[in-house]
């Protein structure tokens, strides 16, 4: 009910009773008028049109700061003419008007318009919401229309030229560089078309009466993990609800994960404050700031030893925490630390062994990480 409706509807009760009381017949005629113009505009509005909402994303993923547009189409769908329709679409923390004054029946409208991408994360567009009105403007009443669609605003991702050796213990003890990795026996199985005769285990299959090839391993391939410190703790300075660090934390992950995919080479992601699941840069996508126990992660990380090289992301918060990370230095054979947003500190002296950049953000830590010469 809109002011005008609620004055009227008022009016209308008291020119009935000053009717009545006062034996005037017109007020109260008036008063029956107004009431009728009321219940007539809440008849009309009531009436829902039928209407059919499609909407497709270009792109439905795209990094920071990228375009992405949404196109919104409307149906009427109904028999009845929709006049009167004002309809806005949700995007984001925003509305776009979408025009639907007086749309024929089976006719359809189309309206494009820009997806905001300025922040990391997803972006919730929809649903569609529909005002109609009655023509005397006293009632409106807002309906939604259609589900919600999503587009999903990944971490810039910034060029890594370099990207780590794979080290392995050798037989006498020394640790060595291996770029490509070492072939090792892993199991054995049935004989197919194709397969190499000097992979043939000859003994194996005297014994099954069928042919019985080699299967080997490359057990000492380079392989990345990247443990992101998610924790609100590391990063203390928030601004209209980003934490700069942590952003840059996250484009420094979604580099490296990208520039392991580049090269073909094993990697895996890891929060500290849960499980990470899904593909790379959704879950980049989607990590905010909670409260996490480093200590466990950590002694999770070593227990399970994921691979060779262990990069760890943080923030100024996360400075005190550089000298129980170098603690991997064993199960790991190299280890490197992101400090983000905290380049006013003190330099970082965090034990032998722990290569440290110092970035202020996601450009900065690619430039630096190409210099790094302690692969």
């Amino acid at each position: 009910m809109t002011g005008r409706g609620v004055g009227l509807l008022l009016a209308a009760a008291a020119l009935i009773m000053a009717g009545f009381r006062y034996g005037y017949p017109d007020l109260a005629v008036l008063g029956a008028a107004g009431t009728v113009a009321v219940v007539c505009a809440v008849a009309f509005a009531l009436w829902r049109p039928r209407l059919g909402v499609e909407r497709v994303a270009d792109p439905d993923r795209v990094a920071r700061g990228e375009p992405a547009r949404m196109t919104l189409t409307v149906r009427n769908t109904s028999r009845l003419r929709a006049a009167n329709l004002v309809a806005s679409d949700r995007c984001g923390g925003g509305a776009v008007p979408v025009p639907l004054l007086r749309l024929r029946p089976g006719r359809d409208t189309t309206v494009e318009y820009p997806v905001p991408t300025r922040r990391r994360g997803v972006v919730p567009v929809g649903p569609l919401r529909v005002t109609r009105g009655d023509p005397l403007g006293l009632v409106t009443l807002a309906r939604t229309y259609g589900g919600i669609a999503q587009v999903w605003v990944h971490p810039r991702i910034h060029l890594l030229r370099v990207v780590p050796a794979g080290m392995t213990r050798s037989l006498d003890g020394r640790i060595d560089k291996v770029p490509q990795g070492t072939i090792t026996f892993d199991t054995l199985r049935e004989y197919v078309i194709g397969d190499e005769m000097r992979r043939v285990h000859w003994r194996s299959s005297a014994k099954v009466g069928e042919l019985m090839v080699r299967e080997q391993l490359d057990t000492s391939e380079p392989t990345i993990v990247v443990l992101l410190d998610d924790r609100a703790g590391a990063h203390p300075e928030v601004r209209d609800g980003v934490a700069e660090s942590f952003e840059a934390a996250c484009e420094a992950a979604a580099s490296i994960v990208a520039a392991a995919v580049r090269e073909d080479l094993p990697v895996s992601l890891h929060l500290v404050t849960g499980v990470a699941g899904g593909p790379f840069l959704d879950v980049l996508t989607e990590a905010t700031l909670a409260t996490g126990d480093l200590e466990a992660t950590l002694r999770r990380v070593r227990a399970q030893r994921l691979g060779d090289t262990l990069i760890f992301l943080t923030g100024p918060g996360g400075r005190g925490d550089l000298g129980a990370v170098s603690g991997l230095r064993g199960p790991y054979a190299v280890v490197m630390a992101g400090l983000f947003g905290d380049r006013d500190g003190a330099p970082v002296s965090a034990g032998d062994g722990l290569i440290v950049i110092e970035a202020a953000d996601g450009a900065e830590f690619a430039a630096a990480w190409d210099g790094v010469r302690g692969w």
